[in-house]
């Protein structure tokens, strides 16, 4: 009997973050406490897919393309909303979603040109900020994270501050204070990431080209 990929677990997981996206996406102007908490259980469960395509064995490039539109799309789609609220600040939200988004697709893209079988795959040799990005998971991690938090914190503050804490500053606007540093380095690894790509992309054309000329000088010699 064939396998349903469609019904794996890691990519039952993945429609269930979408459907707890889009119940943020609808409330985010009406209900900023329900918006929070599908869009946090969203990013939660994006921790558990891949442990959990491993676990039983069920890793697919069809779960892998799945994770990787939730990812961009559900960031996308929030910036889109919080350019909304703070509607002074809409070119940054664009600029944001618009590298996020050909970072990935290119380098993505990329990794597919080069027969790798995942977009974390780089070459080991190439750039070190990468390097150290994609195979240290706490760093990973705390990058991922500090960058859905200042997005989500920057949200909620504009409802409210939150508990109040030390020098009568909101729980929120702390946590957006603390996040920020993160989200510019990502940006700046985005970007990193964006020139890498295309540099990758280049020498793909360059060797192809080259392989090309041969053949054709060869043919020429026959």
């Amino acid at each position: 009997m064939a396998e349903n990929v469609f019904l794996f677990i890691p990519n039952i997981i993945g429609y269930m973050r979408i459907v707890l996206a889009l119940a943020a996406f609808y409330f985010m102007r009406t209900n900023y406490i329900l918006t929070a908490f599908c869009y946090l259980l969203s990013g939660f469960l994006d921790a558990f897919d891949g442990h959990a395509a491993r676990h039983y064995n069920q890793s697919t490039k069809f779960g892998a393309m799945l994770d990787q539109l939730t990812d961009r799309l559900a960031l996308m789609c929030f910036c889109i909303g919080l350019s909304v609220l703070y509607p002074d600040y809409y070119f940054f939200f664009q600029l944001n979603c618009a590298l996020d988004i050909a970072s990935h697709w290119l380098h993505l893209h990329q990794s597919n040109l080069s027969g790798r079988t995942s977009h974390k795959l780089i070459d080991l040799s190439g750039n070190p900020i990468l390097r150290i990005y994609y195979t240290s998971k706490p760093v990973l991690f705390i990058m991922c994270c500090g960058n859905e938090m200042f997005f989500g914190m920057l949200y909620l503050l504009y409802f409210a501050e939150g508990p109040k804490l030390l020098l009568d500053m909101g729980l929120y606007r702390l946590l957006m204070y603390i996040s920020l540093p993160i989200m510019l380095l990502k940006a700046l690894i985005s970007l990193i990431h964006l020139i890498t790509a295309s540099k990758n992309m280049v020498a793909i054309d360059m060797a192809e080209r080259s392989k090309s000329n041969v053949d054709s000088a060869e043919e020429n010699l026959m």
